[in-house]
């Protein structure tokens, strides 16, 4: 069974645009008690895609956030984290800092997503994800021993241990500045997650200025 957050039908109806001010801590974001260090340069804003290729709402979730993407001013740093929460989680998101430590990861991950949604591979065994990374200009040993190395291990662990501190039991899920968490739950729809965030970064610009 898929460990994934339902998305709300009976959510808030959204314009195009929200503002910090119309936003309702525990109705349209949680805030975390105690906020979790972020991993941008001093002055930057992060928003975490915090993500598993196996989930479907994720899938669909990344043409929104694209599209947002390209809308973010430069105080703003867009970064990603793939859910660790035991078996093919954890084997996706080996294979994401595997790709990472290759340097292919920006190119493949829209494919990777598509080669389980659409190709309908599952993507868990490490012969299948050695001869997908093939086709981004590694060879298939350099990409098995890229699944197994330390630094990916490591960073596997902190994405686990960065799961708990942000105490997220599902995903998708977009976290602000490592304080403000936003779901299709409090959202009311994948669509509305980016107009949330939206509105949490300017609320941290408002923040920052005080």
């Amino acid at each position: 069974m898929l460990k994934t957050l339902m998305v709300a039908v009976a959510g808030l109806s959204l314009s195009a645009a929200v503002s910090a001010q119309e936003l309702v801590e525990g109705q349209h974001y949680e805030a975390l008690e105690e906020p979790v260090e972020t991993q941008v340069d001093d002055g930057q804003i992060e928003v975490l895609d915090v993500f598993w290729y196996g989930c479907p709402h994720c899938y669909r979730l990344q043409s929104h956030v694209n599209e947002w993407e390209e809308t973010l001013d430069d105080d703003v740093t867009m970064a990603k984290m793939p859910a660790t929460m035991g078996g093919d989680w954890n084997t996706h998101a080996n294979a994401y800092y595997a790709a990472e430590e290759l340097g292919i990861a920006e190119e493949l991950h829209a494919d990777f997503f598509d080669a389980i949604h659409q190709d309908e591979r599952s993507m868990t065994d490490s012969d299948d994800i050695a001869a997908f990374f093939a086709d981004y200009g590694v060879s298939e040993d350099e990409a098995k021993e890229a699944l197994k190395a330390f630094n990916v291990r490591s960073n596997v662990n902190k994405a686990n241990s960065r799961m708990r501190d942000m105490r997220l039991m599902g995903v998708p899920a977009l976290v602000v500045d490592g304080r403000y968490v936003v779901t299709p739950s409090s959202a009311g729809s994948l669509e509305n997650m980016p107009k949330i965030a939206d509105a949490l970064v300017e609320k941290v610009r408002e923040e920052r200025d005080e």
